[in-house]
């Protein structure tokens, strides 16, 4: 049985993969969506993330579709109570921006979408510099207070805004983040190291990286000499052109021959192993694909290993 990790100061338990909700209505359709959510579930899963914009980039799309699948999922399987479901706000094309305004009129738009009446874990997807703090944090504020959302969190901020906002919750007694969801991962580290994990460190902020395994690059499906038919293969395949990217794979092939695991696996369980973090975010079009990423759960690497692929990221 997988141990559940507590989610930051929040009452929330949630399993140490969460499953990336970007390709639902986009790669996987209706039925594809059903079946790698069935199998995350099965497999313990409970921990599923979305945003209110996917994907709208997609022809034909609107926005919206990811949650709108997911809704029908949890309503068929009957199993909301079951699953953390994670949405973010600041995109989509019918709701851009931070305004208190748009925060609550797009949240009741992913209510409805989601076929619930709250959202467990409510992002700021990427934030607007000028919003104050004070009118971002006061109107997810007011959907906490609604019972319409339980736990707010952040994504994509700048460290000063960032502690502006947590300070704010704290001078006032307002709602407050409970976790931040960066990139992060084995070839992108400064993204998160430094300020931001500092800031997440001292506050107690759970992360929950997205681009974990950087478009699929850490899946060790990129090599030298090999075309991958994927949507994400030219931003993955870059990372081999780095030094740094090379040395990451060579490491990942070690411990991953050490342990019989898929590098994807190994790429998981040295994010999920960093401090602060408490689940990794990775997505998959087909149920074929999970079994690597549900892996993460059971696999516990050496402090030497995890320092080998430190030092190879570096």
């Amino acid at each position: 049985m997988t141990v559940l990790r507590k989610l930051g100061s929040s009452d929330l338990e949630v399993f140490p993969l969460a499953l990336g909700g970007n390709v639902f209505g986009w790669t996987a359709d209706e039925a594809a969506s059903f079946e790698v959510l069935d199998a995350y579930a099965a497999a313990g899963g409970n921990f599923v993330d979305t945003a209110d914009v996917y994907s709208a980039w997609a022809d034909g799309n609107k926005g919206g579709e990811s949650e709108t699948l997911i809704g029908k999922w949890l309503k068929k399987r009957g199993n909301r109570e079951d699953i953390v479901v994670a949405t973010k706000v600041s995109q989509h094309p019918d709701f851009p921006g931070l305004s208190g305004a748009n925060i609550k009129a797009a949240a009741d738009a992913s209510l409805r979408r989601l076929d619930t009446d709250h959202i467990d874990l409510y992002f700021t997807h990427f934030d607007q510099p000028e919003v104050p703090v004070e009118e971002i944090i006061g109107a997810l504020d007011e959907l906490v207070t609604a019972g319409k959302v339980r736990h707010i969190a952040v994504s994509n901020i700048s460290p000063e805004r960032l502690q502006a906002s947590l300070d704010f919750s704290d001078r006032e007694g307002l709602a407050k983040y409970v976790a931040i969801q960066p990139h992060y991962n084995l070839v992108s580290r400064d993204t998160y190291e430094g300020p931001r994990l500092d800031i997440a460190s001292r506050t107690g902020l759970a992360a929950v990286p997205y681009y974990a395994l950087a478009s699929g690059f850490l899946t060790g499906k990129y090599r030298a000499g090999t075309t991958v038919d994927s949507r994400r293969a030219q931003g993955a395949a870059q990372h081999l052109e780095s030094e740094r990217g090379r040395k990451v794979l060579a490491a990942l092939d070690s411990v991953a021959e050490a342990h019989g695991a898929e590098v994807a696996t190994v790429a998981l369980a040295w994010l999920a192993a960093q401090p602060t973090v408490a689940a990794p975010i990775a997505s998959a079009r087909t149920a074929d694909q999970l079994p690597p990423l549900l892996a993460v759960a059971d696999l516990e690497l050496t402090e030497a290993e995890l320092a080998t692929l430190t030092a190879a990221s570096a």
